[in-house]
């Protein structure tokens, strides 16, 4: 069984940082792209950040420029550094990713983790 697991979110002022972090663990073949997504109260799922196996990033206008999407292809590790976090930063962020596993490499699992909580202090 493939799963992605999360750590790293709390409390923090505004402006200062959080860095999240998402471990795939299983019998693993491959994992091709990987993002973070959050949600607010309220609020529909969005994406947040994306990165390709290759390491190819995209960024949503609201974090260009203060969030950072980084992976270990090794660790199956990816990772979200989070700077400069405004009031309407706090959500729950998720980190989703298309893994193969080894039973059925050719046939990729979309996983979500089970989100870790982002809270900013004013």
């Amino acid at each position: 069984q493939v799963q992605l697991v999360e750590s790293g979110g709390g409390l923090v002022q505004a402006g200062g940082s959080l860095r999240l972090s998402c471990a795939a663990s299983g019998n693993i073949f491959s994992i091709d792209a990987m993002a973070w997504y959050r949600q607010a109260p309220g609020n529909q799922r969005e994406l947040v950040a994306s990165i390709t196996r290759g390491g190819t990033s995209n960024y949503r206008d609201f974090v260009k420029g203060r969030f950072t999407i980084s992976r270990d292809n090794a660790q199956n590790t990816v990772y979200l550094q989070m700077n400069s976090l405004k009031p309407e930063d706090p959500a729950v962020y998720y980190c989703n990713a298309w893994v193969a596993p080894i039973s059925t490499p050719h046939r990729p699992l979309e996983l979500w983790g089970q989100g870790t909580l982002v809270t900013v202090s004013s």
